[in-house]
């Protein structure tokens, strides 16, 4: 089961944030050597369009450590509101989704 995790995400600005992927049964770090992470933002669950994805970045395999990155040029052209977003690791042919949650983009002034 993925985990929940709620992002805010100021426009215009670039968002990082570090995932430590363990496994539910274990609690134990995944090692996710040789997998390839996607992670992706929606306007609802129903869209069939990407608003965004993230650029994922892995820091340390052995660890579950993962990097979600959104750019400043990426957030600018996200409309102000909430989405969806979810990370998923494709290791082999097997995908697993990994984390879910509401992302929200708050609107800038400058």
């Amino acid at each position: 089961m993925a985990t929940y995790a709620e992002l805010i995400v100021d426009q215009g600005s670039t968002f990082s944030t570090i995932l430590n992927l363990t496994d539910d049964t274990t609690n134990l770090p995944i090692n996710v050597s040789g997998f390839i992470i996607n992670a992706n933002i929606k306007k609802s669950y129903y869209s069939s369009n990407n608003t965004a994805a993230f650029t994922c970045t892995i820091n340390d395999a052995g660890n579950g450590n993962v990097q979600i990155t959104l750019s400043s040029s990426v957030t600018e052209n996200i409309k102000a509101g909430r989405y969806v977003y979810d990370v998923k690791t494709n290791s082999q042919n097997t995908i697993t989704r990994v984390v879910e949650g509401i992302l929200t983009i708050t609107p800038r002034v400058s």
